[in-house]
């Protein structure tokens, strides 16, 4: 139902050491909605993004995902429920792993084929998804021969494999050159009209990586959260040189945004 609660930090902090890396925040996400999360490095994007994928606990206050309370739910049930594309990821996948394999062994939340099975139900998601993002013909190279930009869009068909109600991901257009990121974005664009397509969550740094049907954006700058609302509102020149402490012009042409230093 449209404006039911899916994700839910209330008064959260996370603390390394005597160190407060994060919070106190307070962040809801409803159903419908398509978030973005930008700041600085170093302002906590991908701690909050962690804590919203179970992969992590806050130090302070409550962190309600999917109706179920962290810290009193088993996160290895959880976690299925949330689809997480990072690079922390990739970096897990073993070598001679096959495209088709990353993305299928999601059903079962592990990493690296061994003697699972895996029925035509399933083989035949992880085909349409790799259609979906553009890399089907890719399904039987190995995941280490592909090109960065190739990785990012394995990812998230592994991330959407067990079809989740939340998609997490942090900074995909990272490395992309011009063209993979218009690609990219081109095709995140299309995913979003689906209307079966689940609550996403996107990290940045750069706001012309924002795709079309982003609803609402968070701007965060030292652990904390500046400003947060419908995405217009918060995209706005006056907002983004306050964060990334320098005058920017932005400008916003249909449903993308752009910016310059001033």
């Amino acid at each position: 139902m449209s404006g039911q609660k899916v994700l839910s930090i209330k008064n959260v902090s996370v603390q390394r050491g005597e160190r407060t890396i994060l919070g106190p925040i307070d962040f809801a996400v409803s159903e419908g909605e398509r978030w973005v999360i930008l700041g600085p490095n170093g302002a906590g994007k991908s701690t909050l993004l962690k804590l919203l994928a179970a992969m992590s606990f806050p130090s302070f206050g409550s962190v309600e995902i999917l109706g179920e309370i962290l810290g009193k739910v088993d996160v290895f049930e959880l976690r299925p429920r949330v689809g997480f594309c990072s690079s922390l990821l990739a970096e897990n996948i073993p070598e001679d792993e096959l495209v088709r394999d990353v993305v299928l062994t999601a059903a079962y939340a592990i990493i690296g084929r061994w003697n699972e099975d895996y029925d035509l139900w399933d083989e035949s998601r992880a085909v349409a998804l790799l259609t979906t993002f553009g890399v089907r013909d890719l399904k039987d190279h190995e995941f280490r021969t592909l090109s960065e930009g190739e990785r990012k869009r394995v990812q998230i068909c592994r991330a959407l494999m067990a079809d989740p109600e939340v998609l997490l991901l942090d900074e995909p257009a990272a490395g992309l050159d011009l063209g993979g990121r218009e690609d990219l974005l081109s095709r995140f664009a299309a995913f979003s009209r689906d209307t079966s397509s689940p609550v996403t969550i996107l990290v940045t740094h750069h706001i012309e990586e924002i795709p079309e049907g982003t609803t609402h954006a968070l701007l965060i700058k030292d652990g904390v959260i500046a400003v947060s609302g419908p995405v217009a509102q918060v995209i706005t020149s006056e907002h983004i040189s306050a964060v990334f402490g320098l005058p920017i012009h932005v400008t916003q042409e249909g449903s993308r945004f752009f910016a310059r230093a001033q």
